[in-house]
Protein backbone atom coordinates (compact mmCIF):
# COMPACT_ATOMS: atom_id res chain seq x y z
CA UNK A 1 0.00 0.00 0.00
CA UNK A 2 2.53 2.55 1.19
CA UNK A 3 4.75 1.92 -1.88
CA UNK A 4 2.00 2.23 -4.50
CA UNK A 5 1.08 5.79 -3.07
CA UNK A 6 4.87 6.40 -3.18
CA UNK A 7 4.97 5.77 -7.14
CA UNK A 8 1.63 7.11 -7.19
CA UNK A 9 3.18 10.47 -5.72
CA UNK A 10 6.63 9.89 -7.81
CA UNK A 11 4.09 9.48 -11.12
CA UNK A 12 2.38 12.70 -10.66
CA UNK A 13 5.83 14.69 -9.41
CA UNK A 14 6.84 13.41 -13.29
CA UNK A 15 3.65 14.35 -14.72
CA UNK A 16 4.09 17.74 -13.36
CA UNK A 17 7.80 18.45 -14.15
CA UNK A 18 7.12 17.23 -17.22
CA UNK A 19 4.03 19.67 -17.66
CA UNK A 20 6.07 22.68 -16.96
CA UNK A 21 9.09 21.40 -19.08
CA UNK A 22 6.97 21.52 -22.48
CA UNK A 23 4.75 24.51 -21.05
CA UNK A 24 8.33 26.88 -20.71
CA UNK A 25 10.39 24.85 -23.54
CA UNK A 26 9.51 27.99 -26.11
CA UNK A 27 10.50 30.44 -23.26
CA UNK A 28 13.84 28.08 -22.82
CA UNK A 29 14.20 27.94 -26.54
CA UNK A 30 14.32 31.38 -26.85
CA UNK A 31 16.52 32.79 -24.47
CA UNK A 32 19.30 29.88 -25.89
CA UNK A 33 18.54 31.56 -28.99
CA UNK A 34 19.26 34.91 -27.41
CA UNK A 35 22.09 34.05 -25.49
CA UNK A 36 23.79 32.85 -28.52
CA UNK A 37 22.90 36.18 -30.67
CA UNK A 38 24.38 38.35 -27.56
CA UNK A 39 27.54 35.86 -27.55
CA UNK A 40 27.80 36.14 -31.47
CA UNK A 41 27.59 40.03 -30.92
CA UNK A 42 29.40 40.68 -27.47
CA UNK A 43 31.95 43.05 -29.36
CA UNK A 44 29.77 46.01 -29.61
CA UNK A 45 26.01 45.08 -27.37
CA UNK A 46 27.78 44.53 -24.46
CA UNK A 47 29.31 47.90 -24.35
CA UNK A 48 25.52 49.13 -25.74
CA UNK A 49 24.36 47.64 -22.99
CA UNK A 50 26.16 48.83 -20.10
CA UNK A 51 25.48 52.81 -21.74
CA UNK A 52 21.39 51.78 -21.57
CA UNK A 53 21.75 50.66 -18.26
CA UNK A 54 24.02 53.49 -16.75
CA UNK A 55 21.67 55.93 -18.61
CA UNK A 56 18.21 54.70 -16.92
CA UNK A 57 20.19 54.70 -13.55
CA UNK A 58 21.08 58.03 -14.43
CA UNK A 59 17.69 59.15 -14.69
CA UNK A 60 15.72 57.21 -12.41
CA UNK A 61 15.72 60.48 -9.51
CA UNK A 62 14.18 61.86 -12.48
CA UNK A 63 11.59 60.17 -13.07
CA UNK A 64 8.80 62.15 -10.56
CA UNK A 65 9.46 65.11 -12.42
CA UNK A 66 8.77 63.54 -15.99
CA UNK A 67 5.93 61.48 -14.94
CA UNK A 68 3.14 61.25 -12.63
CA UNK A 69 4.02 58.38 -10.67
CA UNK A 70 2.01 56.21 -7.67
CA UNK A 71 3.17 56.74 -4.26
CA UNK A 72 5.32 53.43 -3.50
CA UNK A 73 7.24 54.29 -6.71
CA UNK A 74 7.93 57.87 -5.90
CA UNK A 75 9.11 56.60 -2.69
CA UNK A 76 11.60 53.78 -4.36
CA UNK A 77 13.22 56.32 -6.88
CA UNK A 78 13.21 59.44 -4.28
CA UNK A 79 17.01 60.52 -3.99
CA UNK A 80 17.17 59.61 -0.23
CA UNK A 81 16.22 55.70 -1.35
CA UNK A 82 18.54 55.23 -4.50
CA UNK A 83 21.21 57.07 -2.73
CA UNK A 84 20.96 53.84 -0.19
CA UNK A 85 20.62 51.68 -2.71
CA UNK A 86 23.80 52.94 -4.23
CA UNK A 87 25.85 52.87 -0.73
CA UNK A 88 24.62 49.16 -0.06
CA UNK A 89 24.97 47.67 -4.03
CA UNK A 90 29.03 49.34 -3.28
CA UNK A 91 29.44 47.85 0.22
CA UNK A 92 28.03 44.52 -1.48
CA UNK A 93 30.54 44.69 -4.27
CA UNK A 94 33.00 44.79 -2.08
CA UNK A 95 31.99 41.65 0.58
CA UNK A 96 31.16 39.74 -2.27
CA UNK A 97 35.36 39.96 -3.19
CA UNK A 98 35.84 38.47 -0.10
CA UNK A 99 32.84 35.81 0.44
CA UNK A 100 31.91 35.06 -3.23
CA UNK A 101 35.38 35.33 -4.84
CA UNK A 102 37.88 33.75 -2.25
CA UNK A 103 35.40 31.97 0.16
CA UNK A 104 36.15 34.10 3.14
CA UNK A 105 33.07 34.64 5.46
CA UNK A 106 33.53 38.28 7.04
CA UNK A 107 31.28 38.83 9.70
CA UNK A 108 33.29 42.19 10.35
CA UNK A 109 32.75 44.19 7.22
CA UNK A 110 30.81 47.28 8.91
CA UNK A 111 34.51 47.44 11.01
CA UNK A 112 35.54 49.32 7.34
CA UNK A 113 32.08 51.22 6.66
CA UNK A 114 33.27 52.79 10.22
CA UNK A 115 36.61 53.73 9.75
CA UNK A 116 35.82 55.17 6.54
CA UNK A 117 33.35 57.16 8.36
CA UNK A 118 35.32 58.08 10.99
CA UNK A 119 37.96 59.40 8.57
CA UNK A 120 35.59 61.77 7.49
CA UNK A 121 34.35 63.31 10.61
CA UNK A 122 37.88 63.79 12.07
CA UNK A 123 39.44 64.90 9.02
CA UNK A 124 37.41 67.67 8.12
CA UNK A 125 37.58 68.91 11.64
CA UNK A 126 33.84 68.04 12.57
CA UNK A 127 34.63 65.82 16.13
CA UNK A 128 36.76 68.68 17.07
CA UNK A 129 34.21 71.35 16.28
CA UNK A 130 31.48 68.69 18.20
CA UNK A 131 33.55 68.44 21.12
CA UNK A 132 33.81 72.16 21.48
CA UNK A 133 30.24 72.95 21.04
CA UNK A 134 29.38 70.57 23.61
CA UNK A 135 31.81 71.84 26.33
CA UNK A 136 30.76 75.33 25.24
CA UNK A 137 34.33 76.99 23.88
CA UNK A 138 32.89 76.83 20.08
CA UNK A 139 29.91 78.22 18.46
CA UNK A 140 28.11 78.27 14.87
CA UNK A 141 30.78 80.25 13.45
CA UNK A 142 33.53 78.13 13.77
CA UNK A 143 31.58 74.94 12.02
CA UNK A 144 33.44 73.12 9.57
CA UNK A 145 32.95 73.90 5.87
CA UNK A 146 34.20 72.10 2.81
CA UNK A 147 37.37 73.02 1.63
CA UNK A 148 38.64 71.80 -1.63
CA UNK A 149 41.22 69.21 -0.67
CA UNK A 150 38.75 67.51 1.82
CA UNK A 151 37.89 65.50 -1.74
CA UNK A 152 41.61 63.81 -0.36
CA UNK A 153 40.24 62.12 2.36
CA UNK A 154 38.57 59.48 0.26
CA UNK A 155 41.53 58.72 -0.32
CA UNK A 156 42.80 58.65 3.15
CA UNK A 157 40.08 56.70 4.03
CA UNK A 158 40.74 54.24 1.56
CA UNK A 159 44.59 54.15 3.10
CA UNK A 160 43.33 53.59 6.48
CA UNK A 161 40.60 50.58 5.33
CA UNK A 162 43.38 49.02 3.46
CA UNK A 163 45.96 49.28 6.76
CA UNK A 164 43.28 48.11 8.88
CA UNK A 165 42.36 45.37 6.38
CA UNK A 166 46.29 44.52 6.14
CA UNK A 167 46.62 44.56 10.50
CA UNK A 168 42.97 42.24 10.39
CA UNK A 169 44.18 40.02 7.71
CA UNK A 170 47.76 38.85 8.05
CA UNK A 171 47.24 37.11 11.37
CA UNK A 172 44.01 35.77 10.64
CA UNK A 173 43.57 34.90 6.90
CA UNK A 174 45.42 31.46 7.96
CA UNK A 175 42.34 30.39 9.83
CA UNK A 176 38.74 29.19 7.97
CA UNK A 177 35.72 28.61 8.05
CA UNK A 178 33.91 29.57 11.31
CA UNK A 179 36.96 30.59 13.11
CA UNK A 180 37.67 33.18 10.69
CA UNK A 181 33.99 34.00 10.93
CA UNK A 182 34.45 34.58 14.91
CA UNK A 183 37.59 36.14 14.58
CA UNK A 184 36.09 39.10 11.62
CA UNK A 185 32.86 39.71 14.01
CA UNK A 186 35.18 40.63 17.04
CA UNK A 187 37.20 43.03 14.93
CA UNK A 188 33.84 44.87 14.07
CA UNK A 189 32.73 45.01 17.51
CA UNK A 190 36.59 46.12 18.57
CA UNK A 191 36.17 48.99 15.92
CA UNK A 192 32.62 50.27 17.62
CA UNK A 193 33.77 49.74 20.95
CA UNK A 194 36.74 51.67 20.33
CA UNK A 195 34.71 54.76 18.61
CA UNK A 196 32.09 54.27 21.68
CA UNK A 197 34.97 54.60 24.51
CA UNK A 198 37.62 56.83 22.50
CA UNK A 199 35.60 60.07 23.38
CA UNK A 200 39.12 62.06 22.53
CA UNK A 201 39.22 61.28 19.42
CA UNK A 202 35.50 59.77 18.38
CA UNK A 203 33.32 62.46 20.67
CA UNK A 204 32.00 58.41 22.36
CA UNK A 205 28.68 57.96 22.06
CA UNK A 206 27.01 61.14 21.52
CA UNK A 207 28.34 60.88 17.58
CA UNK A 208 30.24 63.60 15.24
CA UNK A 209 27.79 66.02 14.29
CA UNK A 210 28.20 68.87 11.65
CA UNK A 211 30.02 66.82 8.92
CA UNK A 212 30.47 69.17 6.03
CA UNK A 213 28.58 68.09 2.43
CA UNK A 214 31.21 68.05 -0.59
CA UNK A 215 31.16 70.79 -2.74
CA UNK A 216 32.68 71.09 -6.20
CA UNK A 217 33.74 74.77 -7.41
CA UNK A 218 35.85 74.86 -10.41
CA UNK A 219 35.49 76.93 -13.40
CA UNK A 220 31.66 76.95 -14.80
CA UNK A 221 31.19 73.86 -12.25
CA UNK A 222 29.73 74.62 -9.29
CA UNK A 223 28.27 71.68 -7.20
CA UNK A 224 27.20 71.92 -3.91
CA UNK A 225 25.84 68.75 -2.26
CA UNK A 226 22.74 69.54 0.29
CA UNK A 227 20.52 67.37 2.43
CA UNK A 228 20.28 63.69 3.17
CA UNK A 229 17.73 63.19 -0.10
CA UNK A 230 19.66 65.26 -2.65
CA UNK A 231 19.79 63.54 -6.12
CA UNK A 232 23.55 64.69 -6.47
CA UNK A 233 24.56 62.19 -3.42
CA UNK A 234 23.01 59.03 -5.64
CA UNK A 235 25.01 60.02 -8.74
CA UNK A 236 28.33 60.26 -7.06
CA UNK A 237 27.37 56.77 -5.55
CA UNK A 238 26.42 56.02 -8.91
CA UNK A 239 29.87 57.00 -10.50
CA UNK A 240 31.57 54.83 -7.40
CA UNK A 241 29.68 51.73 -8.40
CA UNK A 242 30.39 51.47 -11.67
CA UNK A 243 34.19 52.21 -11.43
CA UNK A 244 34.11 49.35 -8.59
CA UNK A 245 31.68 47.31 -11.11
CA UNK A 246 34.73 47.94 -13.86
CA UNK A 247 37.85 47.24 -11.62
CA UNK A 248 36.32 44.16 -10.06
CA UNK A 249 35.29 42.18 -13.68
CA UNK A 250 38.69 43.06 -14.60
CA UNK A 251 40.04 41.31 -11.39
CA UNK A 252 37.52 38.33 -11.97
CA UNK A 253 39.13 37.89 -15.07
CA UNK A 254 42.64 38.11 -14.33
CA UNK A 255 45.01 36.00 -12.54
CA UNK A 256 44.16 37.06 -9.35
CA UNK A 257 40.27 35.95 -9.87
CA UNK A 258 41.51 32.46 -11.25
CA UNK A 259 43.67 32.30 -7.97
CA UNK A 260 40.28 33.42 -6.02
CA UNK A 261 38.30 30.70 -7.71
CA UNK A 262 41.40 27.70 -7.18
CA UNK A 263 41.18 29.37 -3.23
CA UNK A 264 37.52 29.50 -2.99
CA UNK A 265 36.87 25.66 -4.59
CA UNK A 266 40.07 24.18 -2.59
CA UNK A 267 42.43 26.10 -0.62
CA UNK A 268 44.97 22.94 0.00
CA UNK A 269 44.90 21.95 -3.87
CA UNK A 270 45.21 25.53 -4.28
CA UNK A 271 48.08 25.69 -2.25
CA UNK A 272 49.59 22.52 -3.44
CA UNK A 273 49.71 23.69 -7.01
CA UNK A 274 51.51 27.31 -6.23
CA UNK A 275 49.14 29.96 -5.22
CA UNK A 276 50.19 32.26 -2.78
CA UNK A 277 47.22 31.68 -0.83
CA UNK A 278 47.44 34.04 2.23
CA UNK A 279 48.61 36.93 -0.03
CA UNK A 280 45.43 36.12 -2.79
CA UNK A 281 43.16 35.69 0.29
CA UNK A 282 45.02 39.13 1.53
CA UNK A 283 44.39 41.05 -1.36
CA UNK A 284 40.89 40.23 -1.79
CA UNK A 285 40.30 41.28 2.16
CA UNK A 286 41.87 44.70 0.98
CA UNK A 287 40.00 44.86 -1.89
CA UNK A 288 37.12 44.63 0.23
CA UNK A 289 38.25 46.75 3.39
CA UNK A 290 38.90 49.74 1.10
CA UNK A 291 35.47 49.58 -0.95
CA UNK A 292 33.62 49.94 2.35
CA UNK A 293 36.00 52.67 3.68
CA UNK A 294 35.27 54.94 0.42
CA UNK A 295 31.43 54.28 0.78
CA UNK A 296 31.74 55.10 4.50
CA UNK A 297 33.31 58.73 3.50
CA UNK A 298 30.27 59.65 1.32
CA UNK A 299 27.99 58.02 4.29
CA UNK A 300 29.00 60.33 6.80
CA UNK A 301 29.06 63.24 4.35
CA UNK A 302 25.50 62.57 3.54
CA UNK A 303 23.62 62.09 6.58
CA UNK A 304 26.08 64.91 8.38
CA UNK A 305 25.95 62.87 11.74
CA UNK A 306 27.53 59.61 12.77
CA UNK A 307 27.81 57.78 16.06
CA UNK A 308 29.10 53.89 17.44
CA UNK A 309 25.05 52.64 17.60
CA UNK A 310 25.05 53.16 13.41
CA UNK A 311 27.85 50.53 12.82
CA UNK A 312 26.65 47.47 14.53
CA UNK A 313 27.10 43.72 13.84
CA UNK A 314 23.25 43.78 12.54
CA UNK A 315 25.12 45.84 9.37
CA UNK A 316 27.25 43.31 8.52
CA UNK A 317 24.70 40.35 8.23
CA UNK A 318 22.45 42.72 6.13
CA UNK A 319 25.33 43.38 3.57
CA UNK A 320 25.96 39.34 3.92
CA UNK A 321 22.50 38.87 2.96
CA UNK A 322 22.68 41.39 0.25
CA UNK A 323 25.31 38.76 -1.10
CA UNK A 324 23.91 35.63 -0.21
CA UNK A 325 20.33 36.38 -1.88
CA UNK A 326 21.44 37.64 -5.00
CA UNK A 327 24.28 35.06 -5.89
CA UNK A 328 27.41 34.81 -4.13
CA UNK A 329 30.67 35.32 -6.50
CA UNK A 330 28.61 37.65 -9.18
CA UNK A 331 28.43 40.90 -9.25
CA UNK A 332 25.52 41.55 -10.85
CA UNK A 333 23.72 39.35 -7.67
CA UNK A 334 25.28 41.68 -5.28
CA UNK A 335 23.70 44.87 -7.54
CA UNK A 336 20.42 43.33 -7.91
CA UNK A 337 20.82 41.55 -3.92
CA UNK A 338 21.35 45.15 -2.62
CA UNK A 339 18.45 47.19 -4.45
CA UNK A 340 15.91 44.60 -3.45
CA UNK A 341 16.85 44.39 0.06
CA UNK A 342 17.09 48.13 0.22
CA UNK A 343 13.82 48.68 -2.43
CA UNK A 344 11.49 46.77 -0.77
CA UNK A 345 11.38 47.73 2.76
CA UNK A 346 10.66 51.13 0.91
CA UNK A 347 7.88 49.50 -1.66
CA UNK A 348 6.20 48.14 1.49
CA UNK A 349 6.16 50.43 4.14
CA UNK A 350 2.75 49.94 4.68
CA UNK A 351 4.00 46.46 6.23
CA UNK A 352 6.62 48.10 8.65
CA UNK A 353 5.44 46.36 11.72
CA UNK A 354 6.26 42.96 9.58
CA UNK A 355 9.24 43.92 7.63
CA UNK A 356 11.62 41.83 9.67
CA UNK A 357 9.47 38.71 9.79
CA UNK A 358 9.23 39.27 5.84
CA UNK A 359 12.23 39.58 5.21
CA UNK A 360 13.28 36.47 7.25
CA UNK A 361 11.69 34.33 5.63
CA UNK A 362 12.32 35.98 2.04
CA UNK A 363 16.04 34.61 2.96
CA UNK A 364 14.72 31.19 4.62
CA UNK A 365 12.87 30.92 0.89
CA UNK A 366 15.66 32.03 -1.31
CA UNK A 367 18.34 29.18 0.62
CA UNK A 368 15.61 26.43 0.46
CA UNK A 369 14.38 27.10 -3.62
CA UNK A 370 16.96 28.76 -4.75
CA UNK A 371 20.29 28.29 -2.62
CA UNK A 372 22.74 29.73 -5.60
CA UNK A 373 21.27 33.50 -5.55
CA UNK A 374 18.87 35.20 -7.69
CA UNK A 375 21.35 36.01 -10.13
CA UNK A 376 24.37 33.41 -9.61
CA UNK A 377 27.96 33.16 -11.74
CA UNK A 378 27.54 30.37 -14.02
CA UNK A 379 30.07 28.07 -12.00
CA UNK A 380 28.15 28.50 -8.89
CA UNK A 381 25.42 27.46 -10.40
CA UNK A 382 26.59 24.75 -11.77
CA UNK A 383 28.23 23.79 -8.78
CA UNK A 384 25.21 23.70 -6.70
CA UNK A 385 23.39 21.91 -8.93
CA UNK A 386 25.38 19.16 -8.62
CA UNK A 387 26.95 19.46 -12.07
CA UNK A 388 30.32 19.27 -13.25
CA UNK A 389 32.60 21.38 -15.48
CA UNK A 390 35.31 19.37 -17.31
CA UNK A 391 36.21 22.05 -20.44
CA UNK A 392 36.54 25.02 -18.93
CA UNK A 393 35.73 27.81 -15.88
CA UNK A 394 32.89 29.34 -16.95
CA UNK A 395 33.06 32.73 -15.24
CA UNK A 396 36.63 32.75 -15.62
CA UNK A 397 37.73 34.14 -18.68
CA UNK A 398 41.49 33.67 -19.91
CA UNK A 399 43.35 36.28 -20.92
CA UNK A 400 44.64 36.81 -24.21
CA UNK A 401 47.86 35.71 -25.07
CA UNK A 402 48.29 33.51 -22.49
CA UNK A 403 48.15 29.64 -22.46
CA UNK A 404 46.91 27.13 -19.98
Amino acid sequence: MTGSISDRIADAQGRAKALVRNGTGPVRAAAIRAREWWNGHRRWVQPLAWFVMIAIAFLLPLLDQWFTLPIWLQRATSGGTLSRVALFTLFALGLNVVVGFAGLLDLGYVAFWAIGAYTAGILTGAADYTKGLRAGTADLADKPVWEPWMWLILVAALAFAVIAGIVLGSPTLRLRGDYLAIVTLGFGEIVRITANNLDTVTVGPRGIASIPHPEIHAGPVDLAWGTLIDDKYYWLLLVFVVLWIVAIRMLDRSRIGRAWVAIREDEIAAGAMGVPVVRMKLAAFVIGASTAGVGGVIYAEQVNFINPPTFSILQSILILSMVVIGGMGSTWGAVLGATLVVLLPEVFREFEDYRFFVFGVTIVAVMAFRPQGLLPSRRRALELRGHTVEDHLPDVEVAEGESG
